[in-house]
């Protein structure tokens, strides 16, 4: 065993280079999370391999190698760009005599750092103690009392589960508390929809400038910083894109590669925002050389939040560095399917207005649908939904409803009630 520093400032990186795409990592944005994270970087050790090594993840030679480093440096913590198992995570904290960090702790650490509103700071916590569940390991040995015989007989718990049983305890607390958020969000969710106005929510990989786009078209001064993970907390403001369109605007927290499926877990209330939302505008860095790549990462996320059936547009950020012209790209459909624009300088704020005033123009329906009073269930949900603007009943008992409703909605409470959206289609009033 070893004592822990107190402080973990001084740090050792490690990078694997593998042909493995699954665990591939790249080291540039390993360095941007350690800056982010306020680390002080001795020095990067790098290896390659064909695959990782199941006993220490890289080979026993260059764990000798970092140990070195370790000593040379006096560092206080040995931080992997990778994934570690438990087991791995344990024997190179045996071998290195220092703590180990891999990537998902790395990633835990910068959001516990970012989290300011309650909501943020149970989730951030729920995360860290779901990852530190696994790697809970056999400490405070001389209080156990399991040995059996005269004076050695306890209650029989070790403190390895203790800590499980406390671990489990808070856990339960925690889910319990977001749940609770859970349904108040929910809450506002349905005031938004009887108010009739639309979600926008931005996404995209962290550090694409989905803040100072946010801050620019709503003017809320939400903070920003040039580092990953800046804004950790989502933010709502209701803004006019014109003059007969008001949205709300949601800015959320940027994806990453290989995000922590604890983190998704945890923050499954938040992304809601996502998945719910009417629209989501992409933000993408134009300037960044791994741009496609990036793209992919967020629209696997998207896919396991159950958000990839929404529809987007593609937002291309920062076409000020390299001075790109702004514009608008539309298909076939007439949909605006990208938009060239810097949030920073202003250009193209204006384009991507007008898109956003065009597309809840056209996905708006209004008109009128006649329901049978056995259609008593179908009426409520319409009134649920805030889609009902004024209702009569003609003299054979049918109602009469005209309605102000998204496409999006509408054929949700198709495929809910198990309805053909033809026949839910409204006509216009005559």
């Amino acid at each position: 065993m070893f004592d822990r520093a107190d402080r973990g400032d001084r740090a050792i990186l490690v990078h694997l280079e593998t042909r493995d795409e699954s665990r591939r990592e790249d080291l540039s944005e390993f360095n941007e999370l350690v800056s982010s994270a306020g680390v002080e970087v001795c020095c990067t050790a790098t290896s390659s391999r064909y695959r990782p090594e199941p006993k220490y993840f890289i080979g026993k030679g260059k764990v000798l190698e970092v140990r070195q480093l370790v000593a040379d440096h006096r560092a206080d913590v040995v931080v992997f760009n990778h994934a570690l198992t438990p087991s791995q995570e344990r024997n190179l904290e045996a071998l290195l005599q220092c703590r180990v960090l891999d990537r998902t702790g790395l990633i835990l650490d910068i959001f516990a750092q970012r989290a300011r509103s309650f909501e943020g700071k149970l989730q951030v916590e729920l995360a860290q103690l779901k990852h530190l569940s696994t790697r809970l390991v056999r400490g405070w040995t001389h209080l156990e009392r399991q040995k059996g015989g005269i004076g050695l007989r306890g209650p029989g718990e070790t403190q390895l589960e203790t800590d499980r049983r406390l671990l489990g305890q808070r856990i339960k607390q925690i889910v319990s508390r977001l749940e609770k958020v859970r349904k108040q969000r929910e809450q506002g969710r349905q005031s938004r929809r009887k108010a009739e106005i639309p979600t926008v929510s931005l996404v995209g990989y962290t550090n694409a400038g989905k803040s100072t786009l946010f801050n620019a078209i709503t003017g809320a001064g939400v903070y920003i910083k040039d580092q990953l993970f800046a804004t950790l907390d989502p933010t709502l403001r209701k803004v006019s894109v014109d003059e007969d369109v008001n949205i709300i605007l949601a800015d959320t927290v940027g994806f990453i590669r290989h995000l922590p499926h604890d983190l998704v877990e945890a923050f499954r209330s938040t992304l809601q925002e996502t998945s719910e939302a009417h629209l989501l505008l992409h933000v993408v860095d134009a300037t960044d050389e791994d741009r496609d790549a990036r793209i992919d990462e967020v629209e696997a996320v998207l896919e396991q939040i159950q958000a990839d059936r929404i529809k987007r547009i593609q937002v291309m950020n920062k076409i000020d560095v390299d001075g790109i012209e702004p514009r608008a790209e539309i298909d076939a459909d007439g949909f605006a399917r990208r938009v060239w624009l810097s949030a920073h300088t202003g250009e193209g704020l204006d384009l991507l207005r007008f898109e956003l005033a065009r597309f809840f123009r056209q996905e708006m329906i209004v008109g009128q649908i006649k329901l049978l009073p056995a259609q008593g269930r179908l009426r409520a949900l319409l009134f649920e939904l805030g889609a009902v603007t004024h209702e009569t009943i003609d003299h054979s008992g049918h109602f009469l409803i005209e309605l102000r409703i998204a496409r999006k909605d509408l054929q949700r409470l198709a495929r809910r009630e198990n309805i053909a959206v033809d026949v839910l289609m409204p006509v216009a009033a005559a």
